[in-house]
């Protein structure tokens, strides 16, 4: 067993240590969580933000088979990159947010951290066109405010951004928002907390295994909520890709 202790950038860089490419490095390994980070959006999902709990996890013998992501994207640098994730991916005004928040701040309180980064992003952020292809369907265009591939149902420090998401379905649930401004984050704020943004006016909902977006314009991307880099992205589940202490 491997523990992860820490938020969610610690959780995906010891995951990512599990793997070599895609391709497992020790299939028997399992993973263990005690959330002790910021925000702690994958321990949302599994309900293990109380540390006597999570330690209790750890002592017994149940393990979980969930799934995982795998993305290819272009790094901060232009180069391409490659990299697991275990809880969201996601591009637009998230990706601005993520390299917007404050360290210093985040150490205090991620979700003041995060809500403040959201506003700042929001004031200046305009929709994006990006071309997005899900599965075997055929690409569309459309101008989006935020793209989020959930294989947990949480991120930035709390917000529901994927609600119906299950760990071990075998596929990610996509959240595509456009048209979501400054105002509706001000004014619609606990939408986003309790899930029910999904059914707001510029909401869309599906599910894929795979995906491919690009843009002729820059948008940022996130990934377990750090900076990662950029589009053009792939996307893909990786079904029952680790064990998990529960």
């Amino acid at each position: 067993m491997v523990v992860s202790v820490g938020g969610d950038g610690t959780l995906n860089e010891v995951v990512g240590g599990f793997f070599d490419g895609s391709a497992p490095v020790a299939p028997e390994a399992v993973l263990g969580v005690i959330a002790l980070g910021t925000g702690c959006d994958f321990a949302r999902t599994i309900d293990l933000m109380d540390l006597d709990s999570a330690c209790a996890r750890l002592a017994g013998r149940n393990t979980r088979s969930i799934d995982l992501g795998w993305a290819r994207f272009t790094g901060h640098d232009g180069a391409p990159t490659t990299r697991i994730f275990i809880n969201v991916v996601s591009f637009g005004v998230g990706g601005l947010v993520a390299r917007l928040v404050s360290p210093r701040l985040k150490a205090v309180s991620g979700q003041l951290a995060f809500t403040l980064a959201t506003l700042r992003a929001l004031a200046v952020y305009r929709d994006k066109t990006v071309t997005l292809q899900f599965d075997a369907t055929p690409p569309r265009s459309l101008a989006i405010t935020n793209c989020a591939f959930g294989n947990g149902r949480y991120f930035g420090a709390g917000m529901q951004v994927a609600p119906a998401a299950e760990l071990d379905d075998g596929e990610l649930d996509v959240t595509i928002w456009s048209g979501f401004g400054l105002m509706d984050f001000i004014r619609k704020r606990h939408a986003l907390y309790d899930g029910s943004h999904v059914r707001l006016p510029g909401a869309q909902v599906l599910r894929t295994r795979r995906a491919i977006a690009t843009s002729e314009s820059t948008v940022l991307l996130e990934l377990d909520g750090e900076s990662a880099g950029k589009l053009p992205a792939q996307l893909q589940v990786l079904p029952d890709a680790i064990r998990l202490k529960v």
